[in-house]
C-alpha cells in the first residue's frame, strides 16, 4: 500500500494533469459552433427589408433576452463573437463589463455581450468584414430586359418573410422569433433570394452573378475571422444577422474539425 504522503501525492498530480487538459486540450479537439441567426434589434434600417422590432429595453422585453442568453449560457461557450468590427466589439465590450456603456438596444450588446458576461469571459470577438451589395446594377439590368417580375416575386417571398418576423415578436416574442429565425429549412428557403439573382443577366454583362460575388466575398472573410480566432476544444456561439446564417453555417460545416450546433437546441421553447 502507499503512504498516505504518496497517494496525496499522486491524487494532487492526477488533478493537476485534468486541470492542464482542461486547459490546453489536444490539438485534434473539435470545435463546437453554435450560429444564432438574429434580426436587428435597434431597426437600423440598413437591410431592404427590415423588421420592426419595437423597444428592446423594455421590462418585458429585458426579461425575455435574460432568459434567452440564460438559456443560451448552457452551452458553456469559451468565446462569443458576433456582426461588429474587432476594434469595436473590443472596446464597448470593455466598456459594458465596467458598466460605462451608454444603453444600447443593438443585438450585439443585448445578446452578445451579456452572454459573454454571463459566461465570464474576458473578450469579445468582433469578425464582421466590410462589402458592397451591388444590388442597383440587377435592378438596372432586370427593368431593362423584362426580368422586374423576377425580382419583384423575389422580393415579395423575403417582404413576406420579414413580416411574419415582425408579427411573431408582436404576438409571442423574441424567443419564438429567433425559434423561427434558427429553423434550418427556413435558412435554407431564405438563401434561395442570392440564387435567384443568378438568373439577371447574359453573356459578359452578369449583375447577379456579380452581386453574389460580392455577397460570398464578404461573408468567407467572416468565415475567415472565425476560423483564424477558434482553437482547438472551444465552444463558440455567434451571432450573426439571419441572412449569414446560411452560409456561416457552411462555414462550420465544412471546415475540418469543426461542429456545428443547432441554436433550437438551446433556446427557450
Amino acid at each position: 500500500m502507499f503512504p498516505s504522503r504518496c497517494l496525496i501525492a499522486v491524487t494532487s498530480l492526477l488533478t493537476l494533469s485534468i486541470a492542464a487538459v482542461a486547459q490546453h486540450p489536444p490539438a485534434d479537439a473539435p470545435v463546437s459552433i453554435m450560429v444564432v441567426a438574429n434580426f436587428h434589434m435597434s431597426n437600423p434600417g440598413h437591410d431592404i427589408h427590415n423588421v420592426n422590432a419595437g423597444d428592446v429595453l423594455q421590462p418585458d422585453r429585458q426579461a425575455e433576452i435574460e432568459k434567452i442568453t440564460g438559456a443560451l449560457a448552457s452551452f458553456h461557450p469559451t468565446e462569443v463573437m458576433a456582426e461588429w468590427p474587432a476594434d469595436v466589439a473590443s472596446q464597448r465590450y470593455a466598456q459594458y463589463l465596467n458598466s460605462t456603456l451608454a444603453p444600447s438596444r443593438n443585438e450585439v450588446v443585448q445578446l452578445g455581450f451579456r452572454l459573454a458576461k454571463a459566461s465570464r469571459l474576458s473578450h469579445f470577438y468582433g469578425i464582421d468584414a466590410d462589402g458592397d451589395f451591388p444590388y442597383e446594377p440587377v435592378q438596372v439590368f432586370a427593368q431593362a430586359h423584362g426580368q422586374s417580375q423576377l425580382l419583384e416575386r423575389a422580393n415579395v417571398e423575403m417582404e413576406a418573410s420579414t413580416q411574419t418576423q415582425t408579427a411573431l415578436l408582436q404576438s409571442k416574442g423574441i424567443t419564438a422569433t429567433l425559434r423561427y429565425l434558427n429553423d434550418p429549412v427556413l435558412l435554407s428557403h431564405s438563401n434561395s433570394f442570392y440564387r435567384q439573382m443568378l438568373s439577371v443577366g447574359a453573356g459578359t454583362q452578369q449583375p447577379g452573378a456579380d452581386l453574389l460575388t460580392a455577397w460570398y466575398h464578404r461573408n468567407f472573410l467572416i468565415c475567415a475571422n472565425i476560423v483564424q480566432n477558434a482553437h482547438p476544444g472551444d465552444r463558440i456561439v455567434i451571432f450573426y444577422g439571419s441572412g449569414h446564417a446560411f452560409l456561416l453555417r457552411q462555414c462550420v460545416t465544412e471546415t475540418p474539425g469543426f461542429v456545428l450546433v443547432e441554436p433550437n437546441s438551446f433556446l427557450p421553447q
